[in-house]
C-alpha cells in the first residue's frame, strides 16, 4: 500500500456502499477492502498528473443538444381508463401510491 494511501476499514466500505444504497455484509465488505483502496490508489495517481495548459472540458466529442418541435401525438397515447387499467389502487382517475415524503 502506497504511505500516503490512508488505511481502509470495513466500515469505511459499508459506509461508501451505504451511499450508493448497496447492502453490504462484513464478509463482502473485506472482499471489497482491497478493490477500493486500488480504485482510490489510481484516483490518488491522477493528482500527481501536470495539468498546466490543458483545457477544462465537460465533454470531448463535440456534439451539441439537438431540439425538436413538441408535439403530441395522440395516437400513440392512452386513455385514461387504459393507463389505469393494471393499477393497484386509483382514486377519482389517479394513480394511489405510497408517501415518499414524509
Amino acid at each position: 500500500m502506497n504511505a500516503q494511501m490512508p488505511e481502509l476499514s470495513i466500515s469505511d466500505v459499508k459506509k461508501v456502499a451505504a451511499l450508493a444504497s448497496l447492502p453490504v455484509s462484513d464478509a463482502l465488505a473485506e472482499k471489497f477492502r482491497p478493490q477500493l483502496l486500488s480504485v482510490l490508489g489510481f484516483v490518488g495517481e491522477i493528482g500527481t498528473l501536470d495539468t498546466e495548459g490543458v483545457v477544462e472540458t465537460s465533454q470531448v466529442t463535440g456534439l451539441e443538444n439537438i431540439y425538436r418541435e413538441d408535439v403530441v401525438e395522440e395516437s400513440s397515447m392512452f386513455t385514461q381508463k387504459e393507463a389505469l387499467q393494471n393499477a393497484k389502487r386509483t382514486h377519482n382517475g389517479y394513480f394511489v401510491v405510497k408517501a415518499v415524503i414524509e
